[in-house]
């Protein structure tokens, strides 16, 4: 993780940073907010909230803002997909390549100049399908 020149590294942030590097969940503000409490007990929502926003504004996390549901923040910021289960809202990383390719085709057909691009899977999970099998055996 690079902080900007501009970007301090205060003890919230270095928190907040160390709690969401721990998990792969993809999780809300809300649920960083409640991991980060455990260690800074005063801590306000609103301040996880901007500094999630600034951190992802200066490329030291991503948001995820998919499938309109709640923005969800990810400490891996090297390119990768997402699959989103359409039952129970978990988000994952899929492990397949990036498509470095298809920003150039994107540009070629479109004439814009391609920046990048992002490409959410959707499904249902594992829990979630067991979930269902199991009420059609009971």
């Amino acid at each position: 993780m690079q902080l900007t020149p501009q970007m301090r590294l205060t003890t919230q942030r270095q928190i907040i940073l160390e709690e969401l590097g721990k998990v792969t969940s993809h999780p809300t503000a809300n649920e960083i907010y409640d991991m980060v409490r455990k260690r800074l007990p005063r801590i306000g929502l609103g301040t996880v909230y901007r500094n999630l926003e600034l951190m992802a504004e200066t490329g030291i996390i991503l948001k995820l803002e998919v499938g309109g549901t709640q923005k969800r923040f990810d400490a891996t910021v090297a390119p990768h997909y997402h699959i989103r289960c359409l039952s129970c809202g978990k988000v994952d990383d899929i492990e397949i390549p990036v498509m470095a390719d298809i920003n150039k085709t994107a540009a070629e057909i479109s004439h814009y100049e391609v920046l990048g691009h992002h490409i959410e899977f959707s499904g249902i999970c594992t829990e979630c399908n067991s979930t269902s099998e199991e009420a059609l055996i009971n």
